[in-house]
């Protein structure tokens, strides 16, 4: 099974919130553009957009 390498993990920031409250793995090589997903945030208690961060 592979691992996650530190290459390929980037954090995920709330767009209401602005704090990082995931971690995701991408193929930087494949997807050139920045991960944006809908997950849900603790912090703001409901679903909100999460972009990927420095």
């Amino acid at each position: 099974m592979a691992t996650k390498t530190k290459e390929n993990l980037v954090k995920m920031k709330c767009s209401v919130c602005k704090r990082i409250t995931y971690y995701t793995s991408r193929n930087k090589k494949k997807i050139k553009e920045k991960l944006e997903l809908k997950k849900y945030c603790k912090f703001c208690k409901k679903h909100t957009l999460h972009k990927e961060a420095k």
